[in-house]
């Protein structure tokens, strides 16, 4: 029994276009089972287990409705559709073929085309009926009930036809089984392209899940075994050599490297680990050698949430694919009901155009044109080929977005609020400002560098790195430091304390202060120091209004706000505060955080999209729908927000797209202008033009 509110995936078989998945979705959700969402493009189906429900009688109620579940991770070399399609051409190609011969060829004769038609009919019969009882048990007609009747209406008729007519060279007249025959097998072709189309969009997982395929080098009992990713176990020690790619997450407790993490953070340059180091599974050690102990393993390492964060976001649908999925939902009972007038009515029609002589004389063949042509798995596909492409792109990028649905709220983002901490800086201080009261500068930036090296404290370390080319040798004795206020010591006979303004008694603007012999000599203004490119960022961002907001002090805003240009500074603002500001700016436009803090953590929330950084906080990375992998800059901030415009303008080209063809391509087999066989072959390609369109986001230029 799964522990409650866990969500549970299970690999769905036999669900053949977008109307199977959310037929099962409905019938899913009216047993009661919560949180379901079914992806026809990923076989996926998941929910959130509970104690009322276990996955062996969800399973069961999948299976009762003619599906069947894919246990482990098999690949069979063909798939059911390629098998079916190759079967039933052989005999569609030579029935087809009659058309091109003579009438005294014996491929006219209607014994010989029932026969070739019998298989190829038998085998549409088990595929696209069978579909399509399915979607009449769940209430809602699918692609394949269109497809089963134009097929069965042909293949009757065409037996009527031959039982009725009086001889074999009147029979011709009314014989349809290469109509029968083609449409099923080029509506089989149709779906083996789509299949191959589809798995073309879901290649982030599979690439994703290839780095995690590797042997690793465990030491144990003074010998060197091998062992796959999934036999690894935690504080097992792993020999991770030049050229290597690091088996897991871990430490590094000997050696030293350069690692390649491009493909995790986005960043192209190698970085330089020692002992006492994070390593990241997956990454590759280009050069040097490396003793690790895993610190976590299997499901436990970044990687492999990775991975599921894909996984999930390729389940959760964007608003508009809610447009798709109703118009789906009433698509094919109207279909159904426009063939019927079609047969009885599309005479009329054909006659006020006066187009007789170029539309199919046979009321039957248009009406089962219109059942051919029809197409809902385009409307099907459109959205979530370009979610699992515009996903793969930003996670192969290191960017994380947490759902198809924060894509489409990317795109639609106005206001950008950043934390300036940690999220526009690197928590590295540099100085302002040095004003000399009295003496030698050179002298006091010595006597500033020789206490601070003697701290710990996070400004001195700072401070330490950037007057190091003043240090000279002088004496130091008695060095005192008063956490949190003042380090002090005499130096060469006299007394010099470095603190801040609680060592003066008074209020004052400036961070630091340097008495001599109680004096004092020199004021120091500090700053957080701006992340690399963070200006250039900016500068990819003019489309968007920026805004500052921080519980830092008003000065040192205002001078990071200078530097980027932003107007908009919010300072000194407590966590429920900045709920505040948010909240106001969603009332005017669609507005994202960019933080990183546990004081961040609710305006993330509270944000249209939050987007942390991969060295947040927890609570702030659980906040965020966005994940910027690289830490030591914000140049994958206009990439992911680029992204998701791009998303979304390839689902409005692929919603286009599969209306538009629909909206034409139905009226012309109304009014006979469309051959049924022809039909089924722009039925199929309607699905890869979706596809193709998706498939080029992975491509695009997007700056």
């Amino acid at each position: 029994m799964k522990t409650k509110e866990e969500k549970v995936n299970i690999h769905v078989e036999g669900m053949s276009c977008a109307n199977c998945a959310k037929g099962l979705e409905q019938h899913l959700e009216k047993k009661g089972i919560k949180g379901i969402s079914v992806n026809f493009s990923t076989s996926q189906a998941s929910y959130i287990s509970n104690k009322n429900i276990n996955e062996k009688e969800v399973k069961s109620i999948i299976k009762q409705l003619g599906y069947t579940i894919k246990e482990g991770n098999k690949e069979t070399l063909l798939s059911t559709e390629e098998k079916l399609f190759y079967f039933c051409l052989i005999f569609t190609v030579p029935l087809f073929s009659h058309m091109f011969l003579s009438k005294e060829n014996i491929l006219h004769t209607p014994l010989i085309q029932f026969i070739l038609c019998v298989p190829v009919y038998i085998a549409g019969t088990l595929y696209f009926g069978k579909s399509a009882l399915k979607s009449l048990k769940i209430g809602l007609p699918n692609m394949n009930m269109l497809i089963f009747m134009g097929s069965s209406a042909a293949f009757i008729y065409s037996i009527y036809g031959w039982i009725i007519s009086e001889s074999t060279k009147d029979a011709h007249q009314y014989l349809f089984f290469e109509t029968s025959s083609t449409v099923i097998t080029l509506v089989l072709l149709g779906n083996v392209l789509e299949k191959r189309s589809v798995k073309k969009t879901t290649t982030a997982i599979s690439e994703l899940s290839e780095i995690q395929k590797v042997i690793a080098k465990k030491e144990s009992n003074n010998q060197i075994i091998e062992v796959d990713f999934d036999e690894i176990k935690r504080d097992d020690i792993l020999i991770v050599n030049n050229g290597d790619k690091v088996p897991t997450d871990g430490i590094i407790i000997n050696g030293n490297c350069l690692v390649d993490e491009s493909m995790i953070t986005g960043e192209s340059i190698p970085i330089n680990k020692s002992i006492n180091d994070e390593v990241i599974g997956g990454t590759i050690i280009t050069d040097g050698t490396i003793k690790i102990k895993a610190t976590r393993t299997g499901e436990n390492t970044l990687l492999s949430q990775i991975i599921e964060l894909v996984k999930d976001s390729q389940i959760k649908k964007p608003e508009i694919q809610k447009i798709g999925d109703k118009i789906s939902s009433i698509f094919v009972p109207s279909v159904l009901i426009i063939s019927v007038l079609t047969y009885f009515f599309s005479g009329y029609l054909i006659e006020y155009f006066n187009i007789e002589e170029l539309a199919i004389s046979n009321p039957l063949l248009r009406a089962i044109a219109v059942l051919v042509i029809s197409c809902p798995c385009a409307m099907g596909l459109a959205t979530p080929t370009a979610v699992m492409v515009g996903i793969g792109r930003a996670a192969r990028n290191g960017i994380l977005i947490k759902g198809g649905d924060t894509l489409e709220k990317l795109a639609s983002i106005k206001n950008l609020v950043f934390d300036k901490t940690g999220t526009l800086t690197t928590g590295k201080f540099i100085i302002s400002e040095l004003n000399i009261l009295n003496g030698d500068e050179d002298t006091i930036k010595n006597i500033i560098y020789n206490l601070e090296k003697r701290s710990s404290h996070p400004i001195a370390k700072s401070l330490c790195k950037i007057l190091k080319e003043y240090e000279s040798p002088i004496e130091v004795k008695d060095f005192k430091e008063k956490k949190g206020v003042s380090v002090s010591a005499k130096i060469n006979g006299e007394t010099y304390k470095l603190g801040s303004s609680k060592i003066i008694d008074k209020k004052s603007d400036n961070d630091l202060f340097l008495l001599k012999n109680e004096e004092l000599i020199a004021t120091i203004n500090i700053i957080d120091e701006l992340k690399e490119n963070t200006e250039d960022v900016f500068n990819k961002l003019k489309d968007y209004q920026i805004t500052l907001l921080s519980g830092d002090k008003k000065e040192k805003c205002n001078i990071i706000a200078s530097k980027l240009n932003i107007n908009s500074v919010f300072s000194e603002k407590l966590p429920q505060e900045k709920i505040k500001i948010i909240e106001s700016f969603l009332q005017e436009n669609k507005t994202a955080m960019i933080g990183d803090g546990i004081n961040d953590a609710a305006a993330l929330e509270k944000s249209t999209v939050g987007i942390s950084l991969a060295n947040a906080t927890g609570i702030a990375i659980n906040s965020s729908d966005v994940i910027l992998l690289k830490n030591k800059d914000l140049t994958q901030l206009p990439y992911a927000l680029q992204i998701g415009k791009h998303t979304l303008l390839t689902i409005k080209q692929n919603l286009f797209w599969a209306f538009s063809y629909n909206i034409v391509a139905i009226p012309i087999a109304m009014m006979g202008l469309l051959n049924p066989m022809w039909a089924a072959l722009f039925m199929a390609f309607s699905d890869i033009i979706v596809i193709g369109n998706s498939i080029r986001l992975r491509f695009k230029k997007i700056f």
